[in-house]
Formats: C-alpha cells, sequence, structure tokens
C-alpha cells in the first residue's frame, strides 16, 4: 500500500511538475519560401499536409513580415530583435569580408534570451551570421548546440563535403566540384551525391528533441529549403532545386525544375510533420509553441517558369525586392494551451517582434535597444491589449536597392536609389499588390514617412546608409 501511494505521489508530483514546465519552443525557418507557397496560404499545386494542418491547429498570420528580403540581415533581425536599420548585420557579404556578415559578443540574441531562462537550446540547418573561430559563431551566441552550415554560400549545396557540429568539421560522403573561385565558402556542385543535408537536419531535430523532452527547450530549425544552389542553375536551369526524389510530382506533366520544386517543399512538410508527430507522441504537444515561417520572399530561378507556382501572390515582388513580395511571409503558430486552433489574424508584425514575445513568455525584461513588441496578446486573441508599431522599417542594397517606411500597418512608403528625393506611397489596405503610387493624394503622409526615414537608422561601421536624405 506505501508503495502505491509513493507512486500516486510521484504521478501527482509529474503532472503538477508538468503544468509549470515552461514551454518549449520549435522554430521552422524555411529559406526563400514565398508567401503563396504551402495550402495554408492558397497555394494548390504543391502540397503541405502538415504545414496546412499545423495552420488548422492554430493561428496563420496575413501581415508578417521578415526582417529583410534577403537571408543575412532577416536572420539578424529575428536573433536581435532590431530592425534592418539597427541590427548588425545590414545586408548579404562574404566570410572574408571583415566582419560584416557577424555578429558581435555584445549583441544579445533569441538564444542567449532563453539560456537565461534555463532552456537548452539548438540550431539545425543554417546560420549565416558568423563563421567557426569568431565571435559570431552560434556556440558564442547562445545556442548550446549547432550543426549545418556556417556561410549561406556553403548552404547553397545541398549535397556538401562537410557541414559543422558545434566547431568541428564533419566530412560527407559526397563529392564536390568547387564554383566561385575560391570566393563563396563551401559553394559548388555535387557530381556524386550520397547524402541530403535536410536528411540529416531532421534526424538531428527529432534526436535534440528526444533527448530534451525532460527540460524545456528552444530547437531553430533553420533548413536551407526550398533556397535554389545558385551555383547548379549555372549548368542548368532545373538543376538549382536539388532534391533526392520527386515523389508525387515525379508524373506530373511539369517542367523538371517545377517538378524538383515542389517536391523540395512536400519534402520538408513530411519532415515537419515528423516533428509534429514526435511531440505528439512524447505526450508534449500542448506545451510546445510550434512556429513556422520563411526568412523572405521566394527565388524560384530553378523553377519553369519561375512564376509557375505564383510564390507571392496575391502580392507583387520577390527575394532581393522591396516590394511586399519580398519581405511578407506566411507565419503559422501552434501552441494548443494557450493559441486558439484555426484562426486567422490580420495584425502586422515582424521578425524583430519575437525577441518581446519570448521575452514575455519566459517571463524576462525585454532587453534595450530592440525595435519589438510582444505577441502574445495577438495570440491570446487579446487584440485590446496589443501594442503595434506605429512604424516599421527595412533598407536592402542590391537588385532593388532602397528604404521602406511602413506606417499602423496600412502606409508604405518607398525611397529607391534611383530618385532619393521621391517617396512613392502605397495603401495596402486598398491595394495589397502596390499598383497605385498614392503620394500625390496624401502629401502630409509622405512627410511623415521622410521624417521617420531621417531617423530610422543607426550608424554602421560596415554598412554605410543606402539613401542619403
Amino acid at each position: 500500500m506505501k508503495k502505491l501511494w509513493f507512486a500516486y505521489l510521484l504521478c501527482v508530483s509529474f503532472s503538477v511538475t508538468a503544468e509549470r514546465h515552461p514551454p518549449n519552443v520549435i522554430f521552422v525557418l524555411a529559406d526563400d519560401l514565398g508567401y503563396n507557397e504551402i495550402g495554408a496560404y492558397g497555394q494548390q499545386k504543391i502540397h503541405t499536409p502538415n504545414l496546412d494542418k499545423l495552420a488548422e491547429q492554430g493561428m496563420r498570420f496575413t501581415q508578417f513580415y521578415a526582417g529583410a528580403p534577403v537571408c543575412a540581415t532577416s536572420r539578424s533581425v529575428l536573433m536581435t530583435g532590431q530592425h534592418a536599420g539597427h541590427t548588425r548585420v545590414r545586408g548579404n557579404a562574404f566570410p572574408e569580408d571583415n566582419g560584416r556578415q557577424e555578429l558581435y559578443a555584445e549583441d544579445f540574441t533569441l538564444a542567449e534570451l532563453f539560456k537565461q531562462a534555463n532552456y537548452r537550446t539548438a540550431l539545425i540547418g543554417k546560420w549565416g551570421l558568423g563563421m567557426n573561430n569568431t565571435q559570431g559563431h552560434p556556440n558564442e551566441q547562445g545556442f548550446d548546440y549547432f550543426f549545418g552550415y556556417l556561410s549561406q554560400h556553403h548552404a547553397h549545396n545541398f549535397y556538401p563535403t562537410f557541414l559543422w557540429r558545434n566547431d568541428l568539421k564533419v566530412g560527407l560522403p559526397n563529392t564536390v566540384r568547387p564554383m566561385g573561385n575560391g570566393h563563396l565558402y563551401g559553394a559548388g556542385v555535387a557530381v556524386d551525391k550520397k547524402v541530403y543535408a535536410p536528411d540529416l537536419f531532421i534526424d538531428e531535430a527529432l534526436s535534440f528533441i528526444q533527448q530534451n523532452r525532460q527540460q524545456p527547450f528552444f530547437l531553430y530549425y533553420a533548413t536551407n529549403v526550398p533556397h535554389s544552389n545558385n551555383e547548379a542553375t549555372t549548368i542548368r536551369r532545373a538543376d538549382g532545386a536539388e532534391v533526392p526524389e520527386l515523389g508525387e510530382y515525379e508524373s506530373t506533366d511539369w517542367q523538371l525544375g517545377s517538378k524538383r520544386h515542389a517536391a523540395m517543399i512536400t519534402r520538408m512538410d513530411r519532415d515537419i510533420g515528423a516533428m509534429m508527430e514526435q511531440v505528439k507522441q512524447l505526450g508534449m504537444e500542448d506545451n510546445t509553441i510550434f512556429i513556422f515561417s520563411s526568412d523572405n520572399g521566394p527565388h524560384v530561378d530553378h523553377a519553369e517558369p519561375m512564376d509557375f507556382f505564383s510564390p507571392s501572390a496575391p502580392l507583387q515582388g520577390w527575394k532581393m525586392e522591396l516590394w511586399e513580395g519580398g519581405i511578407r511571409v506566411p507565419l503559422i503558430v501552434r501552441w494548443p494551451a494557450t493559441v486558439p486552433a484555426n484562426v486567422v489574424s490580420n495584425e502586422v508584425g515582424y521578425f524583430g517582434d519575437f525577441m518581446a514575445t519570448f521575452a514575455d513568455i519566459t517571463g524576462q525584461p525585454v532587453p534595450a535597444g530592440t525595435d519589438s513588441q510582444s505577441l502574445m496578446p495577438l495570440w491570446q486573441q487579446q487584440t485590446q491589449n496589443y501594442k503595434p508599431h506605429e512604424y516599421l522599417y527595412w533598407e536592402f542594397k542590391g537588385r532593388d536597392t532602397g528604404v521602406v517606411a511602413l506606417k499602423d500597418g496600412r502606409w508604405k512608403g518607398i525611397v529607391r536609389d534611383e530618385d532619393p528625393t521621391r517617396l512613392a506611397l502605397f495603401d495596402l489596405a486598398a491595394d495589397v499588390a502596390e499598383q497605385r503610387d498614392v503620394s500625390q493624394d496624401h502629401p502630409e503622409l509622405v512627410e511623415e514617412l521622410w521624417a521617420y526615414l531621417r531617423s530610422a537608422r543607426s550608424e554602421s561601421e560596415h554598412w554605410p546608409p543606402i539613401i542619403t536624405f
């Protein structure tokens, strides 16, 4: 009888402990996935049953923004909670560019926030914010465990000859022809494809979840799907979409590049489904926050034609562009204990808001110097308590060089370097595809956005101003 009573007490104790256990966080970040490339956002040709289920079980956002229209800045915004005019990394660069694409020791990251709350932290996949033996390495930025690519150029190649486990190189049996004249770290095209890196990533993720099931954890699962292998597209366009098999798309009458692109996304969806199922089997589903998003808009240069899947619909623009298609991304949040199921939110948020959100969840103050508002009131459908940003800011130097100010989630002003004296104004509430410049109709708003843009950015030793006002 005493043994039975003791066992009962243990069960009660475990139940109470489980109820008080801080929520686990699994943050899945796709690479170059467009706003309209999963079923929950309207995609008809590419099948994503697990992500669609995730949306049905949680909350889907219709006006959520990445940190930038390219990966490095966007991920820096995500990690630091600072917008593109304040964050450390403000553009894509190269490993040898003297720290331009590298977080510093004084930068405070999401991983460090979780570490302060006694979470176990892991990054699996693509980093892009610091190389080995630098202060920007994931292990120096709050991640207990790292497995994947340090450089975004290395991450172009889905069949690399090596990956990193913390600070150690892990050799892989692929054979790669290097490209980029040594300037693009790890970039190349595999001529003997044996091990597909994303398959290793899901194995690592499942192992991490299993090993840390008894303690709160933050898993940042930053897949490189469906980014193109840019180097492979120079040989044959379709080869940029690297995937082991075409699966259900093999029998379609599509062109090869489109088949491969769809297969990449559906395979990613399969892997996400494996994590969802594991969390469920471990009894952790109610107390695990599952988040899915993309680092920027689509870049499907391997598909034929590029707009075959309408990847940005109903938006205009692509990756490396300041139109909505370059920066507006899907966001799905599932947390059964807190977030209601099958809800669509039209409220505005962006990558930088995760810092305040996770500070809120872990009971910590929002770090100083951030541009971050907690999304928790939205997740709890308490919109009256939500404090949206009056302004949001983006900048980009590249194919579409310029700066963007967004006021109240509605009025979007864009200044481009070809005419830095002109601000184009769009009313996103009436014109989400940005077809009509209404700047002449609202001169007072134009002046207000000009004033914000002049003050939105801080100085950076590595990233000079894109527009001189």
